[in-house]
């Protein structure tokens, strides 16, 4: 796709200005829990930890990549986790990860999009199709380390939408028994919503450190009208056959928008809006991270539970984008 100059300059700038607040990030870090090797049950973390796991264990999250894990008959697929545009694991998946070692799956998690520009922490600024490669290599390792025939994936937003290429365009399908995606950007979003991430980011004092639309492919590809949103849906807007795919959406999102682009089409897909569930649940787009409604939908969707569970309304997430 193109993109106009104003809206490169606009999305510079916005990106740009995310690279300050450095000292509040280290601040919380300091209060922040320290992240030894915890025994089960692990404990959840919330959004002190995960910003002080942004900065200081981008690519480590109790309950995650413990390699001796083998999965039993009550949880036979183990989880991958997949993070969204900007971050990383160790910051993501504070509060799920913990929750799906404790409830004995085998849980895995995984960055990518990393470019020169990411410090080691910034995710998703790669081409989507290099990181839809690096999850296909990721799986295999996950499979022969466990000796599973398949995974569940577990993704935020851009974590939605790689696994989504790679199930539809290089055969990731027949890897996969469950798939939920929260937010999930497979159908792309405008760019404004985009802009907007970035500069909240600046706010919650994540440190971007960007200055050059021509650097980050993986987020102008999640745009709705980029050649990359339409090639992965040129063959028709149902998704392969096989996994059991869940959504999770909230009415408040205002970075995949609109919110109802998230939904999914195909057999045996089950798409919610939160609100349904939760209506006085105001968690946003990033929210959906530490929202406690999310995280229960979540492990129902894995344990093969209903379609129509309903959550415990309590523990909300951020209401932040």
């Amino acid at each position: 796709m193109s993109v106009t100059m104003s809206s490169a300059r606009t999305l510079r700038a916005a990106l740009t200005s995310a690279a300050v607040c450095a000292a509040t990030v280290l601040t919380v870090a300091s209060a922040a829990p320290a992240q030894a090797e915890e025994a089960p049950p692990l404990r959840e973390g919330g959004v002190a930890q995960a910003l002080w796991n942004y900065v200081n264990s981008p690519d480590a999250v109790p309950g995650a990549n413990d390699w001796s894990c083998r999965p039993g008959a009550e949880h036979p697929e183990p989880v991958v986790l997949l993070p969204g545009t900007f971050f990383n694991f160790g910051a993501n998946f504070v509060k799920a990860a913990p929750r799906l070692k404790n409830a004995g799956y085998c849980v895995y998690a995984m960055n990518f999009g990393f470019t020169p520009l990411s410090l080691n922490r910034v995710g998703g600024l790669g081409p989507n199709r290099e990181s839809a490669a690096r999850l296909d290599a990721f799986v295999d390792k996950v499979l022969a380390s466990t000796g599973a025939g398949k995974v569940n994936i577990v993704g935020h937003s851009l974590g939605g939408n790689v696994p989504m290429w790679w199930m539809k365009k290089m055969d990731g399908a027949r890897k996969v028994d469950k798939y939920v995606g929260w937010a999930p950007s497979s159908h792309g979003t405008d760019l404004n919503g985009i802009v907007g991430l970035g500069e909240k980011l600046n706010l919650m004092g994540f440190v971007t450190h960007l200055s050059n639309v021509a650097r980050f492919p993986g987020v102008i590809e999640q745009t709705d009208t980029s050649a990359y949103t339409r090639e992965m849906w040129a063959d028709g807007d149902t998704v392969p056959a096989g996994p059991r795919y869940t959504v999770v959406m909230t009415k408040y999102d205002t970075v995949v928008t609109p919110y109802t682009s998230q939904a999914l089409t195909g057999e045996d897909v089950n798409n919610v809006v939160l609100q349904d569930a939760c209506p006085t649940d105001r968690a946003g787009h990033m929210g959906l991270f530490n929202d406690d409604p999310t995280l229960q939908i979540t492990m129902n969707a894995l344990d093969g539970g209903p379609k129509d569970f309903k959550p415990k309304c309590h523990g909300f997430g951020l209401q932040l984008l």
